[in-house]
């Protein structure tokens, strides 16, 4: 039902309750044993009027809007269709005549009640289920009222991690379970989402490779399509935030969100009291926003969702992974929203410790490779039968292909893995290929000295190895390494393009190399969209330590951190890499979010993205140590504040102050100079993180201005102070006197004037007196007689020669001025607005809080500030 017919049926509902309600009072006052029924079908009747006249008031002009509303469906409707039935038999009853006549001329009570105790009963049952529905949507719609547009502002500052959920564009190509497979454990799992007295937690782990991500994303469509999917997380390592828990709290809130709307206000009001919640611990996240905002949602009517999280081992840090299963844990009992949490995971030692831990009868688990072998013979055999199906009539091969035999003899080699099967599947299917000659050569790998991983991905190695020329091999062995090993190092996808500008390969070169690695590889014909790993053990196949110079293929982890950490260093400081006022903003204060996107991202390639938030990364992992006066400490001393507005500008900054805490990690304690530089780079990151965040330009202007004087950062990039702006009064020495009281009153300062020329400033305070200063300098000139009581208004008298305060003149002994020239002096451009100054009304330079001023005067280029510490400063604008 759209809006229009959905607001008719209310009003229409509206108006019948009325007219029941009269009914119900005429019933009351005549009829003597049925009272108490009459009442009772009379205040639900009122009740369901009132609410849905509360609907009506938040109606716009062109009928119900509010998404809630609009989830009334045809309630309002089947409403109206009972209250129709009800009001006929109530006037039925009322219908004059005969026996009514001629009881009342007897003087006998003329109407007799129309129900039975149990009519009643079912009635009022009833219209309870209708208020419930109108409840439930008036709430949702009050909080969408009262949230208004603030609320998508609030949202903004919630961050997901992009591709994560089972339905974004990352996952949509990846496979589902066929049909007719997975039967008994798919219906074991809907079963246990199902069980009102169900675990609330379901484990289901196998080796890699068994075929965990297509049961998730096949259960997770299949909750979807009943309505019962609260949220979805597919972990991925090497596809940025998918890979490490950051955001998985974040997103987990942003899915239940749109699902249950009533936890909105909760969020909002945890995103209000802390904007910064999404850096905060994964404790506080998920307490703040997921478990108070469900507790608190009790408008909710009984709701059962499924939150499904994959490959929970791909997510980076273990200590994390633990404290997701503790947290998770917690939701066990919730209501009324019941959460049921599905999870895949290898068995990794600490994740089977992390179940450990949970309280008896939180979880149930399932281990994958442990399924009867039958039944993962039937269901990879369907596979194979389906997909070389396909195959043979897209070649046009005979129809006896392949054979039983075959078939028989694939299942084996790949029992239990579903990813050999996925993986040859495509190897056979290969573009140019002779699928009956692919297929003998993986039939070929049936001996026992064969691993499992060795048998899925050899033959497509050896095949592309086989191709070349002796004397070429070991040429094009190495490039596989650096460049196929880049592809499965980079901790987020890059595309063919962004690899030649990191890697200065050609991108032809690279295409030409990655042409025949389609069965392991998803590259589309855009040399623009990055490239993927089709399953994570490929990855563990070239990487693993058993491997060392026993296989050709084998890539060291290591040199391949310390090649990408070169890489990114170079090209971070190449002519394309950082500069200052990257995106050449028009503004200092020009604050991010007017930015558009396509703007930074003209700017900042995805490679030059990507070298910003993983060049560390790289380092630390490459082992590379740092040392005073080596390349990383001279890049550090040249680019620290251009990185710094790069990260701000790619919404990354809030890593920055760990990412100098993995730099320090890498240090000697002996290398002062390096050690020194990371202390106070941190320190002034701390200090400035906030606005820089809002306003990147401001890492220049505000940031360095107010820094210590004995600064590091401050000393070495002193020359990218702009030149608009200068401090005419001392700064602190260092960042422990940042908030101590200066040269200036003991005390608030409460006003402050310039004298009629400009050259001085008087301040009074509550320190009971008042000061003069040199505002070329910035210094205190003197301090004038004291006061028995505070001091609150100070100005110059229009010659000077008296300071008027408002516990009396002050006399000065002052030179006498020609007060005519200074009345032609034109107003100020320059204002303080809350923590900024502006100029003609652009934001120009931020004020940290220590700064922000009490009072504040202005005299042509000059700004003097009086602050509740007792310091005074002055500012010089050119």
């Amino acid at each position: 039902m759209d809006g229009l017919s959905t607001a008719a049926s209310v009003i229409a509902v509206i108006d019948i309750s009325a007219k029941i309600a009269s009914l119900c009072f005429r019933y009351s006052t005549e009829v003597k044993n049925a009272k108490d029924d009459v009442e009772r079908i009379q205040r639900k009747i009122s009740d369901i009027k009132n609410l849905l006249e509360a609907v009506k008031q938040l109606d716009g002009p062109n009928g119900l809007r509010l998404p809630a509303t609009h989830r009334l469906s045809n309630s309002p409707e089947k409403c109206l269709l009972e209250l129709q039935k009800l009001e006929k038999k109530l006037e039925k009853g009322l219908d004059p005549g005969k026996t009514r006549t001629a009881m009342s001329l007897l003087g006998m009570r003329a109407l007799k009640w129309p129900f039975t105790r149990k009519e009643v009963e079912n009635i009022v049952t009833t219209l309870e289920g209708y208020m419930q529905i109108f409840s439930l949507a008036l709430q949702v719609d009050q909080t969408s009222f009262l949230l208004g547009i603030d609320q998508k502002i609030d949202l903004a500052k919630l961050p997901i991690a992009k591709g994560a959920c089972f339905d974004s564009h990352m996952e949509e190509h990846n496979t589902r379970c066929l049909g007719n497979t997975r039967v008994e454990l798919l219906s074991q799992i809907t079963e246990w989402a199902k069980d009102k007295n169900g675990k609330s937690i379901f484990w289901l782990n196998g080796m890699a490779g068994t075929g965990k991500s297509t049961i998730a994303r096949t259960i997770a469509q299949s909750f979807a399509d009943q309505g019962q999917l609260g949220a979805s997380f597919f972990f991925k390592r090497g596809e940025g935030e998918r890979g490490n828990a950051t955001r998985f709290f974040t997103t987990i809130a942003r899915d239940l969100m749109g699902r249950v709307p009533e936890i909105r206000l909760g969020i909002s009001k945890a995103i209000d009291t802390d904007p910064t919640i999404s850096e905060k611990a994964l404790k506080d996240q998920f307490e703040k926003l997921i478990l108070q905002p469900l507790s608190e949602a009790t408008a909710v009517r009984a709701l059962k969702l499924v939150i499904i999280i994959d490959a929970l081992d791909e997510c980076e840090r273990d200590e994390d992974i633990r404290v997701i299963l503790q947290l998770l844990s917690r939701t066990r009992g919730l209501e009324p929203v019941v959460l049921r949490v599905f999870v895949t995971s290898r068995p990794e030692l600490h994740i089977r410790l992390g179940f450990r831990q949970m309280a008896d009868g939180t979880y149930k688990d399932l281990i994958l490779h442990e399924v009867a072998k039958q039944t993962v013979e039937h269901d990879i055999r369907l596979f194979f039968e389906h997909k070389l199906g396909e195959i043979r009539q897209q070649r046009l091969l005979s129809p006896d292909w392949p054979s039983r035999d075959q078939i028989h003899a694939l299942v084996e080699l790949a029992v239990p893995l579903f990813i050999f099967a996925a993986t040859v599947c495509r190897y056979i299917g290969t573009k140019g290929s002779d699928p009956e000659q692919y297929l003998n050569k993986v039939l070929g790998y049936q001996k026992s000295t064969f691993s499992q991983l060795d048998r899925t991905y050899l033959p497509i190695l050896n095949q592309l190895l086989t191709d070349q020329e002796e004397e070429d091999k070991e040429v094009w062995l190495r490039g596989f390494r650096e460049l196929v090993g880049a592809i499965i190092i980079i901790e987020s996808p890059l595309s063919i393009a962004s690899l030649a500008y990191l890697l200065e390969i050609p991108q032809k070169q690279i295409r030409y190399r990655l042409d025949s690695l389609h069965s392991v590889l998803s590259f589309p014909d855009s040399e623009n969209v990055p490239i993927r790993l089709l399953h994570l053990s490929f990855r563990d196949f070239l990487v693993d330590p058993e491997k060392q110079k026993k296989s050709p293929f084998w890539v060291d982890k290591k040199e391949i951190h310390k090649m990408l950490a070169s890489q990114c260093l170079k090209l971070l400081s190449s002519p394309k890499g950082l500069r200052q006022n990257m995106c050449n903003l028009p503004t200092p204060g020009g604050p991010k979010r007017e930015i558009n996107k396509q703007i930074i991202a003209n700017y900042l390639s995805p490679e030059l993205q990507y070298a910003s938030r993983y060049w560390v990364h790289h380092l630390e992992q490459g082992k590379r140590h740092i040392y005073d006066g080596d390349s990383i400490h001279l890049f550090l001393q040249k680019y620290f504040l251009y990185w710094l507005e790069a990260m701000s500008l790619i919404k990354e900054i809030y890593k920055c102050i760990y990412i100098i805490n993995r730099l320090q990690a890498l240090v000697d304690l002996d290398q002062s100079a390096v050690l020194s530089f990371l202390h106070d780079a941190k320190r002034f990151t701390l200090r400035f993180q906030s606005i820089v965040e809002d306003a990147p330009l401001q890492v220049y202007s505000s940031a360095l201005i107010f820094a210590p004087e004995m600064s590091i950062i401050r000393k070495i990039f002193s020359n990218h102070i702009p030149g608009w702006i200068s401090r005419l009064s001392k700064a602190e020495d260092d960042w422990d006197s940042c908030r101590s009281t200066l040269e200036g009153h003991s005390d608030d300062v409460n006003a402050v004037a310039f004298s009629p020329d400009g050259q001085l400033v008087a301040s009074a305070s509550w320190d009971k007196t008042v000061r003069l200063w040199d505002a070329a300098t910035g210094s205190c000139r003197s301090t004038l007689e004291g006061h028995s009581r505070d001091v609150n208004a100070v100005a110059f008298s229009p010659d000077a020669q008296y300071l008027q305060t408002d516990r009396g003149n002050i006399p000065l002994s002052l030179p006498s001025f020609n007060t005519f020239s200074f009345q032609e002096k034109k107003l100020p451009n320059i204002f303080i607005q809350g923590p900024w100054i502006t100029l003609k009304e652009q934001y120009l330079l931020w004020l940290p809080s220590e700064y922000r001023p009490t009072c504040s005067a202005v005299y042509r280029d000059i700004i003097c500030l009086g602050h509740s510490s007792g310091r005074i400063t002055f500012l010089k604008v050119d």
